[in-house]
């Protein structure tokens, strides 16, 4: 017999406010308060960033502004993302032994082909394509991300039923160099929508989303059963948008590391993402790390263990900063989607070619030997 999933829908909020709720319902599933959870969403005209993403160098924020559309920031990595009423969200929250997915690249590719089953059940040929992401003929159809908090794990992911592709392109710094990588010129070659595949008639909204949740029960073997949004959830994502999601501080929080006085910056792209490094160097002979700001589209679990490679890596000198990174992730309980410890020295590397000088050293990790 599979295991129960509450299934709840939010309908349509502003973005800060989806997110909070995401929040609230890691927050309230931890403390063993709400059961296994499938959520679905909606947003008005919004972009977002990931976790980790630096705000205005992945949004053309004036177009933004000037649009009226919402800006938030996710609590999960991966890439900008712009929303509105012709997209969907859906989520699921529960207990890592529910389905007994221990790591980050399982967790993706289970999530990821349950959703593809559920909408090829709709006569399209979805497919799961890594790391996270569901294609039809190679173009994305949803986009997915998540990551473990404790026991519980948190995964979400969208479906596009339509799409003004126009207005994303307007809105999002997509990067050439990206575009290039797969032979396009803009980033709506890149995705595809129902409304195309079927010929300007998708399926209605409702049956989309019983689709999705027949390929979850049909790959996961969960039950998924219609459930009511609880007040204290209400109540917690309210706090929650208040004290730090809805604040402008948050969303901010990470906007243009490049853009201050002394900073280097270097980055490195390989299958997990583009990460990229930005640094201030102290001491007499400018050697050592002052601070660190490490951004991108990588997707790494918890989300504050970027957070808490910076702190580490505070006052450490260039000669040491290979050891640090490799004992850091050696040492911390971390899951990293595709990428590696060695993607994420390379950026600082990069950020401060005088890593090549420092003490005489040459580079394992670097050189792929660690």
């Amino acid at each position: 017999m599979g295991k129960q999933f509450r299934v709840i829908d939010t309908g349509i909020r502003h973005c800060r406010e989806q997110i909070a709720f995401d929040q609230a319902l890691i927050d309230n599933h931890r403390a063993g308060k709400i059961p296994d959870t499938v959520r679905f969403l909606q947003f008005p005209p919004s972009v977002l960033v990931g976790r980790h993403q630096a705000l205005s160098q992945e949004l053309h924020l004036a177009a933004c502004r000037k649009a009226g559309v919402g800006i938030g920031r996710r609590i999960t990595g991966g890439g900008a993302l712009y929303l509105d009423e012709g997209q969907f969200g859906w989520e699921l929250v529960f207990h890592r032994d529910t389905l007994g997915i221990r790591n980050l690249g399982d967790l993706a590719k289970e999530l990821c082909s349950a959703a593809a089953r559920g909408l090829s059940l709709l006569g399209i040929d979805a497919r799961y394509r890594p790391r996270n992401d569901i294609e039809v003929d190679g173009r994305k159809i949803s986009g997915t991300g998540g990551f473990f908090d404790g026991t519980t794990i948190f995964y979400q992911g969208t479906t596009l039923v339509d799409m003004d592709a126009e207005k994303m392109a307007a809105l999002l710094n997509i990067p050439a160099a990206k575009l290039a990588k797969r032979n396009q010129t803009s980033g709506a070659q890149r995705i595809v929508t129902l409304t195309e595949l079927f010929d300007g008639l998708p399926p209605p909204v409702d049956e989309v989303k019983d689709a999705l949740l027949e390929g979850f029960s049909e790959r996961l073997g969960i039950l998924p059963e219609p459930g009511g949004i609880l007040a204290m959830e209400e109540d917690t994502a309210r706090a929650i948008f208040d004290s730090e999601i809805g604040s402008d501080e948050f969303v901010h929080e990470i906007d243009d590391p490049q853009a201050s006085a002394g900073v280097l910056s270097g980055s490195c792209t390989g299958q997990g993402g583009t990460i990229a490094a930005h640094i201030r160097l102290e001491g007499p002979k400018q050697d050592r790390i002052r601070e660190v700001v490490i951004t991108g589209d990588f997707f790494v679990t918890p989300p504050r263990t970027v957070f808490d490679l910076e702190a580490a890596l505070r006052g450490v000198r260039l000669a040491d900063v290979e050891q640090t990174v490799l004992s850091f992730f050696n040492e911390a309980e971390t899951g990293i989607l595709s990428a590696a410890p060695a993607d994420f020295f390379a950026a600082i590397r990069n950020a401060a070619p005088q890593l090549d000088l420092a003490d005489g050293k040459t580079w394992r990790i670097w050189r792929g030997t660690a």
